[in-house]
């Protein structure tokens, strides 16, 4: 979408719909895309109650808005709304992008992944082909990132969950993919991961967002090892301390995850890439700001 617009007509309308959602970081982020980008557009955060979310989502798109970030709990409701999905959507069984046709009909995409990804490879240096990969958590999380996991042909991939249970019927849908990268993929219980190393360490886990620390086996970390927790904070997460004191060469949050998924959205909404270095420092010093601690 161009850049050149009619400054008589009202700028264009974009929100993140969840609940919570009033700690969202998503207005900051697009609204510093926008800025970079030179698009005239605005972009809140709309809590949705439970049992609301298709009301809340025609409201807005017949008020004129064009698209929507979708977070917890609607990934899947926003699933079910979309009248077509992108690829990466379908085998994700989520969706956190609505893109409004002028037609009325809802696409729906799954940025997720691809914003993981890039955040690991791209901003980060990690290499994932020929990894050991350990991923913790098989819920819906983990469920949107692990197809674009697998496209970069680790060598292996391990699912842990709890409930072993939840982890092998995750597994199991995505038995396909693992066989096209020519990577082992399982599942198994925390309780099986005693004796066995990785090069990367995922954590999927709603454990940070509750304050809580994993109880995983001590030698679980290869030399050099990577650990990412896919939460974010000001400070370190349960997970990041656990990692750092066991050993973990590389610790990082989910904060590059978040803003490259963004991207992956706003590109879709104005087909435009915007820079995300700059964007990922300007919120985590947001972060340290309202945590007052010096950026």
């Amino acid at each position: 979408m161009s850049s050149l617009f009619d400054f008589d007509a009202p700028p264009d309308r974009y929100a993140v719909m969840g609940n919570p959602v009033a700690h969202s970081k998503s207005p900051m982020i697009h609204a510093a895309f926008a800025r970079q980008t030179g698009q005239r557009m605005v972009y809140e955060a709309i809590q949705v109650d439970e049992g609301g979310f298709p009301q809340a989502v025609g409201n807005f798109q017949a008020s004129g808005g064009k698209g929507l970030n979708i977070t917890v709990p609607f990934k899947r409701e926003a699933w079910e709304l979309a009248d077509t999905r992108s690829a990466r959507a379908e085998v994700a069984g989520a969706v956190n992008t609505f893109l409004f046709r002028e037609d009325g009909r809802i696409y729906g995409d799954n940025t997720d992944g691809v914003g993981l990804v890039r955040d690991l490879r791209d901003n980060l240096g990690l290499e994932l082909a020929g990894r050991r990969l350990l991923i913790l958590g098989a819920g819906g999380a983990v469920r949107g990132v692990l197809a674009p996991l697998l496209e970069q042909r680790p060598e292996a991939v391990v699912v842990a969950n709890r409930t072993v249970s939840r982890a092998e019927e995750l597994v199991a849908g995505f038995r396909a993919q693992a066989a096209a990268a020519r990577c082992r993929l399982e599942a198994c219980g925390f309780e099986a991961l005693a004796g066995r190393h990785f090069d990367a360490v995922i954590n999927g886990t709603a454990a940070s967002l509750q304050g809580a620390a994993l109880v995983l086996p001590q030698d679980l970390l290869v030399p050099d090892a990577w650990c990412y927790d896919m939460m974010y904070a000001a400070a370190p997460t349960p997970f990041l301390r656990w990692a750092a004191k066991h050993g973990a060469a590389h610790c990082h949050d989910g904060l590059g995850m978040l803003v490259e998924q963004a991207a992956e959205s706003f590109c879709l909404w104005r087909g435009v890439r915007p820079q995300t270095a700059p964007v990922i420092a300007l919120v985590r010093e947001a972060l340290l700001a309202e945590a007052g601690q010096p950026p």
